[in-house]
């Protein structure tokens, strides 16, 4: 199964309450640190609602 490396490059400090949810629901908690999740289609549509917030790397 595919991996992805995410990593959170802007703060959730002012943004939605939904968009801070996402950010928790995909494991991440701080600033600049790595998170490996697999793909799936939950995953793609969380990581396309807060794009703007994080770096995606393919494995």
């Amino acid at each position: 199964m595919k991996k992805l490396r995410l990593k959170q490059i802007k703060s959730g400090i002012g943004r939605t309450a939904r968009q801070k949810r996402t950010l928790i629901a995909l494991g991440i908690k701080k600033m600049h640190q790595p998170k490996e999740v697999e793909v799936t289609p939950q995953i793609l549509g969380m990581i396309n609602k807060i794009k703007h917030l994080l770096t995606v790397e393919e494995i």
